[in-house]
């Protein structure tokens, strides 16, 4: 099938940046500015190419699917695509669902690691200790000698990886939906998740939500955790259960840093924001000056492959 029919409909491309803003588009096509406002650029039954807007929720995104009969990319700017799963029957046949995978490695790579030495080091409440004009000392754990568990080794995964590699930590653990093996050594399936829980001193959570994810982080697992370990989540909130967290981090037998909560955005007066022990982000891991340049290359890569007919990257869906 032919990236579009350029016999019924005239090609044109959605994106939630400016075309302007990318050098070396490909020619051929339209590019139409949308960001989730309340109007559409063009009609949508023109649309080819759609590139989600990005940290725009789950509404906005599949609002305008319905009406995209002639689209053929549905491009996400994020690496999960949990907020796209209620328009995916909108889809006509053959059309395909991209995620973007390795636009955000470095830049969650980078938070976790600085969620897990800012929890390690105690840095909020030095923090508070300075606001408090109060010189407070102590000593606190450091990365170097610990254990590392990495559950969700994908590329983000990877990228951690290669940041805490520096870090003199005593090892890297890494899991992932099914076993195999990378450069750096064996990935373990997550059903051996209950035999290397109790070995590590931190646990980050870097994985896709899914109906086998959801919730994975239960009372089980976190009971399988050892004593004053700590839990980092940059991937999504509901991987966690945030009940059963909560009951772990009020005995202080556990400690979390979280990019990422369920619900999201927490809400004022959560259980979660003064809960003993944890450190929490408001779903940062991707949004910083790294994002746009890769983005922008990504995007600019996809389209070029678009046009000549070439295999897109990243493809997680085929409408049927």
């Amino acid at each position: 099938m032919p990236a579009y029919d350029s016999e019924t409909v005239r090609p044109v491309v959605w994106l939630p940046l400016p075309a302007e803003d990318i050098d070396d588009l490909p020619e051929g096509l339209e590019y139409a500015f949308w960001d989730a406002g309340d109007e559409y650029p063009t009609d949508p039954a023109r649309c080819v190419f759609y590139c989600v807007p990005y940290m725009k929720g789950a509404e906005p995104s599949v609002r305008p699917l319905a009406q995209m009969s002639q689209v053929r990319v549905v491009q996400t700017l994020t690496a999960g695509i949990d907020h796209m799963e209620s328009g995916l029957a909108s889809l006509p046949p053959g059309a395909q669902l991209c995620n973007a995978r390795g636009v955000h490695d470095a830049s969650t790579a980078e938070l976790a690691l600085t969620l897990t030495l800012a929890a390690l080091r105690d840095i909020p409440g030095f923090v508070r200790a300075q606001d408090a004009e109060r010189w407070s000392t102590a000593f606190r754990p450091a990365l170097a000698d610990r254990s590392v568990l990495i559950v969700g080794y994908g590329a983000i995964g990877s990228a951690i990886e290669d940041r805490l590699t520096p870090f003199e930590c005593a090892r890297v653990t890494r899991v992932a939906r099914s076993a195999r093996e990378s450069e750096r050594g064996p990935v373990h399936p997550l059903a051996a998740l209950p035999e290397l829980l109790p070995d590590a001193d931190v646990v980050i959570l870097a994985l896709p939500l899914t109906e086998a994810t959801r919730s994975l982080v239960s009372t089980g697992f976190l009971g399988r955790m050892k004593d004053g370990a700590l839990l980092v989540n940059v991937a999504r909130g509901a991987i966690v259960d945030t009940k059963a967290l909560l009951a772990e981090l009020e005995t202080g037998r556990l400690r979390a840093a979280l990019d990422v909560t369920d619900p999201e955005p927490l809400p004022p007066g959560h259980a979660l924001w003064h809960a003993p022990g944890v450190l929490i982000t408001p779903h940062v891991g991707g949004p910083s000056s790294a994002f746009l340049p890769r983005a922008r290359r990504y995007l600019r890569d996809q389209l070029h492959r678009f046009v000549a007919g070439d295999p897109l990257r990243n493809v997680v869906v085929t409408a049927g």
